[in-house]
């Protein structure tokens, strides 16, 4: 669980060299190679939000909340939100009440189609049943959101800066789906919590961030560690990582 002074730094770091090179690209014009880099830019951010959210990044309480204030603006939409809906995720793990993980029992094709609803929901919960503090927050983190946007689309007139503002908006709709569906689906809440991936190629290429089923075991251990905890589990139960993402 603990994590090296590099590790520490170069975690929250980690979205930063794909987020520059899809604007580097979209100000050239070549917004397919853009697009590409804004993928794995959102799949880092999801880690490093990720991690944040279980206070697993090695930084200080307030440090971490910076990060999420940060992620919010560049991801959009409210990062603690999201960390209130995952941290009830994982004490009511697809039960009743477990907003996030609704997605999972769905098809695959109504899972892409709930995509667009489910960051509203998410945030509605927020409003919802969160305490006062929390609400203030999310309410802040939004009207951010919302200044940015006006600002890119109103006042600047980048197109770069709008190309990344669309591209954020697109992989929000698809969280459902790639963060949830595809880890969770055909699980269940007593034994097969979530899904894992076994090919180290296919692990280095997603940042880990399919090595779920050991998540959900050990929600506080760093994702950067949890290729060590997958070779741990699979030598005393292997029969949990039977279920593979792809």
């Amino acid at each position: 669980m603990s994590l090296r002074r590099f590790e520490v730094f170069s975690e929250p770091l980690l979205p930063a060299a794909w987020l520059a090179a899809s604007l580097l690209f979209a100000g050239f014009g070549h917004f397919g190679l853009a697009l590409g880099f804004s993928f794995f830019f959102f799949l880092t951010g999801l880690r490093v939000v990720h991690n944040a959210f279980h206070c697993s990044l090695g930084l200080s309480r307030r440090s971490t909340d910076i990060v999420l204030w940060i992620m919010s603006l560049v991801m959009l939409g409210s990062m603690h939100a999201v960390q209130f809906n995952h941290l009830r995720h994982h004490k009511l793990n697809l039960g009743q009440g477990d907003v996030e993980g609704r997605s999972a029992e769905m098809p695959a094709w109504r899972a892409l189609l709930f995509g667009p609803l489910f960051p509203i929901l998410l945030h509605v919960t927020a409003f919802r049943h969160g305490n006062k503090r929390l609400r203030r927050v999310v309410a802040a983190e939004l009207l951010l959101s919302a200044v940015w946007v006006f600002i890119v689309f109103g006042a600047l007139r980048s197109n770069v800066l709008r190309y990344h503002v669309g591209a954020m908006l697109v992989g929000q709709c698809m969280t459902a789906f790639f963060a949830v569906w595809t880890v969770h689906h055909h699980c269940d809440r007593t034994h097969h919590l979530a899904r894992t991936l076994h090919n180290r190629i296919k692990n280095w290429i997603t940042f880990n961030m399919f090595l779920h089923i050991e998540h959900h075991l050990f929600p506080r251990v760093p994702t950067c560690h949890l290729p060590e905890l997958s070779r741990r589990i699979d030598g005393v139960a292997p029969d949990l990582r039977s279920k593979i993402v792809f």
